[in-house]
């Protein structure tokens, strides 16, 4: 008996103590926000838009070119405010579900605000929100407002933000020219002593308008797209320049974050005849203090394969591949220097030299902080060593240009 009643009493402390489902948040309850974009009004406030998914009509196949009624897997609500909380107040009135920010996974800042007010209000509410992903990727609009980006419907991917994730995620591994920047990794480099800031952009392409109609998604060439446009360049947090073609790539090279790309160099006299495609590459930044002076090394290495031959070109000639590895060298050392060039045009350490002379010789670059992006990291000396090798060649090593040239002697 006693046993029995020592195990009543046990089920009925745990029976007190059970939670049970004081905090459960019914589906048909919530509007889920995919895509937030921020821009600021003519009087100075903040102007939201939200992207908020359709469940039903993502699940239904609204592209598929069926019978019935069709509607957009998104809708769009949009409210203005003094701040972001209050602007999400007022857009909730507007809504008749309870806004849920856990699944939005883009960011998108009008290049507006990025000029004017700059990053540094907007990082500490979508921070400090407990049902916000830090881990959201942040993007900034190109020569557009934000709201343009959020509204525009696209063709394959059904949901925007998902557009605009999958172009950032897939240039950056083929292209280099583009970089994916998380809200949290924003936070740190605005953080970080004299550091600047890059984040991705990304443009509409079209009549805004038209962007947001279903018309738009069934043609075969859409009248409106989003596309990635360029590295924005962000000084204590607001935007001082646009990045594009060899200065972006250039600066992803400098961060060590190039996955994949494609460098030309020109033949015997042709410009650009023969396409090299990195399969790998490893870049390192070094620094020493002398006299009070920094001093930056930057060693680059690269491993890639032939990818296009346009003239005739015997590369089973191991001195012909050492040209063309000279010739490699000489072009990605030129576009490290550029991106160098530039970054200390705009004063604005975007390539993290002031991060790696921290951790060298901190004691030194506490005198350093105050002045670094103004008066030290524009004269900065910088040292470039690049290797370069060609490790294949594909699926055949004699140009097919040597066999038709052959056969015409």
């Amino acid at each position: 008996m006693k046993r029995k009643g020592a195990f009543l009493l046990l089920l009925m402390t745990m029976v007190v103590l059970l939670s049970s489902c004081w905090s459960k948040k019914e589906l048909t309850d919530l509007a889920i926000v995919s895509a937030v974009g921020i821009d600021k009004t003519k009087d100075g406030r903040y102007h939201l838009t939200l992207q908020i998914i359709n469940p039903g009509n993502v699940a239904g196949g609204m592209q598929g070119g069926g019978g019935g009624t069709q509607s957009p897997p998104v809708t769009i609500y949009s409210a203005s405010g003094d701040n972001l909380v209050e602007a999400s107040r007022r857009a909730s009135g507007r809504i008749s579900r309870r806004l849920y920010y856990a699944h939005a996974n883009l960011v998108v800042i009008g290049e507006k605000l990025a000029k004017e007010s700059g990053l540094n209000p907007l990082i500490d509410v979508l921070d400090r929100d407990p049902e916000f992903r830090n881990t959201a990727t942040m993007v900034i609009a190109n020569h557009s407002t934000a709201a343009d980006v959020v509204k525009t419907l696209t063709p394959v991917d059904k949901i925007p933000a998902n557009k605009v994730l999958k172009t950032l995620e897939f240039t950056e591994r083929k292209w280099g020219e583009n970089v994916k920047t998380s809200v949290i990794e924003v936070m740190k480099s605005l953080e970080s002593p004299g550091r600047g800031t890059v984040v991705s952009g990304f443009r509409l392409v079209g009549n805004p308008l038209q962007a947001q109609k279903l018309d738009n998604l069934q043609e075969s060439a859409p009248a409106a797209t989003l596309r990635a446009s360029g590295i924005a360049v962000l000084k204590q947090g607001k935007l001082v320049d646009w990045l594009y073609g060899k200065p972006a790539r250039g600066t992803v090279w400098m961060l060590d974050k190039i996955q994949g790309t494609d460098i030309n160099i020109d033949w015997e006299g042709r410009k650009e005849a023969i396409a090299y495609q990195t399969v790998r590459q490893k870049t390192s930044v070094s620094a020493q203090v002398k006299n009070g002076q920094p001093h930056i090394f930057v060693h680059t290495r690269v491993e890639g394969d032939i990818g296009d031959m346009e003239v005739p070109v015997d590369i089973t000639n191991p001195k012909v591949i050492t040209k063309i590895e000279q010739s490699l060298r000489k072009e990605i050392k030129k576009e490290l220097r550029i991106a160098i060039d530039r970054a200390q045009k705009n004063k604005t350490d975007i390539l993290g030299f002031g991060e790696v002379v921290h951790r060298t010789r901190p004691n030194q670059f506490k005198k350093l902080k105050t002045e670094w992006n103004d008066v030290y990291f524009p004269k900065l000396d910088v040292d470039i060593t690049v290797e370069a090798y060609v490790r294949r060649a594909g699926l055949r090593n004699k140009s097919f240009l040597s066999g038709v040239k052959e056969n015409q002697k």
